[in-house]
């Protein structure tokens, strides 16, 4: 991770973007500020923007709207949604509409970086030379170096999430893959008690799997009390 990294904080919190802000700087990032859904539309035009922490709570146009938006935009950019409702279901549904991963309000400044952190080094692998190594696994291949995955001839529209997930249980095909060890994987992080994203992701990438794939069952089984399982026919890994 370079000194240029930018993240992008929208939030109509005056005090807590400042505070933000100069931790970050601190923190050797550079940061942006957004009040709203037009701001931050205005930021994306004029700057490259790495990572954007995005409240859930902003007026006219709310979190949960502005991420549905931007992911149906094509914008891959990683998303942290920060959550000041209690209700479980809206952390959920952020998750659902391409949410990278969430915390809650007030945050702890620390554990937002560290989130960044994890998020950018899982994120911004530098791109590999030529076709580079592709991972297969019946109709699915994955590239590591060029962080793309296909179904067939398709390429998958994963989020940055889903894509180490579906990794990580590739080079995994056929052995249980605990929760927590997709989350060290996947996000880079320890689940909390109830912490369900892990289980959001799979169940994004499973669906998008389904819409391509020419089976009628899942490529990703739950092993119930112990994690999940990618139960392709085969997988081989080759040099292109």
């Amino acid at each position: 991770m370079s000194d240029a990294t930018t993240v992008l904080i929208v939030d109509d919190d005056v005090r807590l973007r400042d505070l933000l802000v100069r931790y970050l700087g601190q923190q050797g990032f550079a940061a942006l500020v957004a009040g709203s859904g037009r701001e931050l539309d205005q930021q994306l035009k004029r700057h490259h923007v790495d990572l954007i922490v995005l409240d859930l709570m902003l007026p006219g146009e709310d979190g949960l709207t502005i991420c549905r938006r931007l992911r149906g935009q094509g914008v891959e950019t990683p998303i942290v949604m920060l959550t000041a409702k209690g209700d479980e279901i809206d952390r959920i549904v952020g998750l659902e509409i391409g949410a990278d991963d969430y915390l809650p309000k007030p945050c702890d400044p620390r554990e937002l970086v560290a989130r960044i952190r994890a998020i950018l080094r899982r994120t911004q692998t530098p791109p590999a030379s030529g076709d580079g190594d592709w991972i297969h696994a019946g109709a699915v291949s994955l590239s590591p170096g060029l962080r793309k995955a296909k179904c067939g001839d398709r390429e998958l529209d994963v989020t940055s999430i889903e894509f180490n997930v579906l990794e990580h249980l590739l080079r995994n095909r056929g052995s249980v893959v605990s929760r927590e060890s997709l989350a060290e994987s996947a996000l880079g992080r320890k689940l909390g008690m109830l912490d369900r994203s892990i289980d959001v992701h799979v169940s994004r990438l499973r669906r998008k799997l389904s819409d391509c794939a020419a089976w009628n069952e899942d490529l990703i089984k739950s092993v119930r009390g112990s994690g999940y399982v990618y139960a392709a026919v085969r997988v081989e890994q080759e040099k292109r």
